[in-house]
């Protein structure tokens, strides 16, 4: 039986170590860290998210404001509300809740928040820097599982990793990290031809395809280290990932949780990322 990668655990414990930094920089009166988040429209995802960076930012102890704006909110106002957080020296991390709706540039929009206050780490001046090896900010999703790996232990040196999925914020960017821990990467995707032999010799696998449950254990060896990227609602109302966790437990070495694995991970480097910011001011 594999070993749950617990991602909670390790995030309270983080959450833990900022909260009490956070509560040293009150005691000496200093200026504590602020986050906005700005939501907008009523995606059920979305609202969950927001509601747990804030119950996370509370736990900490900084001030976490949240934006929320409705559906009909034109581009050219959404532009005009980053300006303004963007001025504001008393906000360390700027956040816009994707998906957008659909009248609204994603691109334009990302490439509208202050770079240095990008604790999402989208940007694209943050995404370059990550790609010429030199990561300021980084996508909290990848960065959150190598932590967690990191805190297993698991080696990634000289390993063969693949990952399935070539998204912006999981796929690409957890491909570049993984490569700058010296391990040998393939990123696979909808249009891989023989997707099973490739996965098969993989040492460590990352699912993150928005597939309930797609991951069977005869897509990996014995032993293989899984990382569950996916959350998915399943037809009896369970959250499930994109990885058949009882099927695929049993065969591997290390596994994580949905929920319990990565969630809590992503959520817990975007409070470190926001708390960086206010420790470099």
């Amino acid at each position: 039986m594999g070993k749950k990668l617990d991602g909670r655990l390790l995030a309270n414990q983080l959450q833990e170590k900022l909260k009490q930094e956070v509560s040293e920089w009150k005691l000496k009166g200093q200026r504590l860290p602020k986050l906005v988040v700005i939501l907008i429209g009523e995606d059920v995802g979305s609202q969950v998210y927001v509601r747990n960076k804030e119950t996370a930012a509370k736990k900490i102890g900084f001030h976490s404001q949240v934006d929320r704006l409705p559906e009909t909110t034109s581009e050219d106002e959404l532009l005009k509300r980053i300006t303004q957080y963007n001025e504001d020296q008393q906000i360390d991390g700027i956040l816009v809740q994707l998906p957008l709706p659909k009248h609204i540039d994603e691109e334009r929009i990302l490439l509208a928040i202050d770079a240095s206050k990008d604790v999402d780490g989208f940007h694209p001046l943050n995404m370059g820097k990550l790609f010429i090896g030199q990561p300021d900010k980084l996508p909290c999703t990848p960065y959150g599982i190598m932590e967690l790996l990191r805190a297993n232990d698991i080696e990634l040196a000289g390993k063969n990793a693949v990952i399935i999925g070539r998204s912006n914020i999981v796929g690409k960017p957890m491909a570049q990290l993984l490569l700058m821990a010296d391990a040998t990467v393939t990123i696979t995707h909808s249009r891989t031809k023989n997707l099973k032999e490739i996965t098969q010799n993989a040492d460590i696998i990352v699912v993150a395809i928005g597939q309930a449950e797609f991951l069977t254990a005869d897509y990996i060896k014995e032993g293989a280290v899984v990382i569950d990227v996916g959350m998915n609602r399943h037809e009896n109302g369970h959250l499930v990932g994109d990885v058949n966790f009882e099927n695929v437990s049993p065969k591997a070495s290390y596994i994580t949780p949905v929920p319990g694995g990565v969630g809590p991970m992503t959520i817990t480097m975007l409070m470190e990322q926001t708390v960086n910011n206010a420790r470099i001011k």
